[in-house]
């Protein structure tokens, strides 16, 4: 994992996104709607959820919104079906990519998947054609940007709390767990002081894939694409994008 920051790659899509405040509230509600799947969609109990909601009223987004995605996880939102989709295929430069997606209407969105991939310049795969590219792991991050965090001392706590992994990316701090043990390591750190900037059990490729500039800005159209589509919850890759 060292030597590759998923959190500077969310930093530089954030600081792209930031100037549309839609697709600032687009990420704010894959947030909630990940914390409130993955965790429950109780704010007493769900330190990411609860986490994910304050980030997403900082940004003013509206309560409505916030509710409506906690009830989209909890599978309580007006009665509607809705089902998860994983879609698995490769983008430009042969990038592994996989997208998740919650819909009321799966014929809809895989035709909009499809579409998004080639026009892009990427192809759907079967099941499994990419999963196999990824370990699911669980990912916080603790920000540094001040400098004032004593490298012995997180790794020490990250540790005794259960954490495999942490790697320091001189503005934060990316601490891996196993699953099991996110909620646990993220109580523990919470308790001890740290304030987590960003928190979720995830896919962390095992290799990253490097583009030329022409491949990487195809890259960027195909995951442009699949943000704009309401129904995509959550998208991972390996591209390993240039600075």
């Amino acid at each position: 994992m060292a030597g590759h920051s998923k959190w500077k790659n969310i930093q530089k899509r954030k600081n792209a996104q930031d100037a549309k405040k839609g697709k600032i509230f687009m990420r704010h509600a894959k947030d909630i709607y990940i914390a409130a799947k993955q965790g429950g969609a109780d704010l007493g109990t769900n330190a990411t959820l609860r986490a994910a909601v304050e980030k997403a009223k900082a940004d003013n987004m509206p309560n409505d919104n916030i509710e409506r995605n906690i009830k989209k996880a909890a599978g309580t939102l007006d009665g509607a079906t809705y089902e998860e989709i994983t879609y698995e295929g490769y983008g430009p430069g042969g990038v592994a990519v996989i997208v998740n997606i919650l819909t009321d209407n799966k014929n809809r969105t895989a035709a909009d998947i499809r579409h998004a991939f080639k026009k892009n310049g990427g192809n759907l795969g079967e099941n499994g054609s990419v999963s196999f590219m990824f370990d699911r792991k669980g990912y916080i991050v603790i920000s540094n940007e001040k400098g004032s965090i004593d490298e012995d001392a997180i790794t020490l706590d990250a540790l005794e709390s259960g954490a495999e992994d942490i790697t320091n990316q001189e503005d934060a701090y990316e601490i891996y767990t196993e699953p099991e043990n996110y909620q646990e390591v993220v109580n523990h750190l919470t308790e001890s002081g740290y304030e987590i900037a960003d928190g979720e059990v995830t896919l962390i490729p095992q290799n990253y894939n490097q583009l030329s500039k022409e491949d990487e800005e195809k890259m960027m159209n195909l995951i442009d694409s699949l943000e704009e589509n309401e129904d995509v919850q959550d998208i991972h890759h390996n591209l390993e994008e240039s600075n």
